[in-house]
């Protein structure tokens, strides 16, 4: 219920499937336009000269577009702001260059990792805009099959508790958490065994949850609660109350919009990687290292106090 996210463009397309990042990928027109500069360069007018070196407009667009909630009359301020952040950036570059700080080993490997990224996510991007915008009849379709999102959308009122355990543990966890009268005696419980955790509440609707957790929630009553594994042991979430506040289609339908063809765009991106790889020769000269086993050694000793709300 709260699955890992593996790093790569794999993971990126799988990122695409939540609505609220389906525009991530605008930050790599931005991130290469920002890369550019120096003697002629051929991204557009010149803003100003540094020591011979161009900042250009283009450049200077690109970060003021990375700003949020601009208005168009602070636009000229942001510009101006923007253009001295870029004029001390390149100091900055001319500066390192002159160390030769751009031939250490370190930095280097850096700057091609975030070229492998650029690159990356530029593919991602590419594939995706073959993706077709969704019809009128698959936004209702899908309007229709998430009623806990719309039709029948509650604001949540929920009691979150973060657990340290091992995965050995989770299901002894569980059993308590449905044995306890209530979430004060589970509380006990946890720091009568010497169980860390941290308490928070919080106030959530429908669609601020994670999509695979939606429909759990819906079923859920006031006073119940549940567990779902995490990657640091588990979390635990009670439902202290909620709200009915339903959303009509009209309203619903720019985010369904967005989320249908983030999703198809990420069918069309794992579609063409699994083509790549069936095409590709790829040989595994070693073995990664297994993160589990160096940290199992030392064993971490029992805490002896647990913190969170009574």
């Amino acid at each position: 219920m709260n699955p890992s996210r593996p790093s790569g463009i794999a993971a990126t397309a799988r990122r695409w499937s939540d609505a609220r990042i389906a525009l991530a990928f605008v930050a790599v027109a931005v991130l290469v336009a920002g890369c550019g500069g120096g003697k002629g360069s051929a991204q557009g007018d010149v803003a100003a000269k540094v020591n011979g070196d161009s900042v250009t407009v283009a450049q200077v667009d690109a970060v003021v577009h990375q700003q949020r909630g601009v208005r168009p009359e602070q636009a000229d301020a942001a510009a101006k702001q923007a253009l001295e952040r870029l004029i001390d950036q390149q100091l900055a570059v001319q500066k390192a260059q002159e160390l030769k700080l751009d031939q250490e080993g370190k930095v280097v490997q850096q700057l091609e990792q975030s070229r492998r990224d650029v690159l990356a996510r530029a593919y991602v991007e590419k594939v995706g805009e073959g993706a077709a915008k969704p019809t009128a009849e698959a936004v209702k379709q899908y309007y229709d099959e998430k009623p806990a999102l719309f039709k029948e959308r509650r604001i949540y009122n929920i009691q979150e508790l973060a657990i340290e355990a091992r995965p050995d543990q989770i299901d002894v966890l569980r059993s308590e958490l449905r044995g306890a009268r209530n979430i004060n005696a589970f509380v006990d419980y946890l720091k009568g065994n010497s169980i860390r955790f941290a308490a928070n509440q919080a106030v959530r609707a429908a669609e601020q949850l994670p999509l695979g957790m939606v429909d759990a929630f819906a079923k859920l009553k006031d006073g119940q609660a549940m567990l779902a594994p995490s990657p640091t042991g588990a979390q635990v979430i009670v439902l202290a109350g909620s709200r009915l506040e339903p959303v009509d289609e009209a309203r619903a339908r720019p985010a369904i919009e967005q989320y249908l063809l983030s999703d198809a765009k990420r069918k069309l991106v794992e579609a063409d990687l699994k083509a790549l790889r069936a095409a590709a020769k790829i040989e595994y000269t070693s073995r990664p290292a297994d993160p589990a086993a160096s940290a199992a050694t030392p064993a971490m000793p029992a805490a002896s106090s647990a913190s969170g709300a009574k």
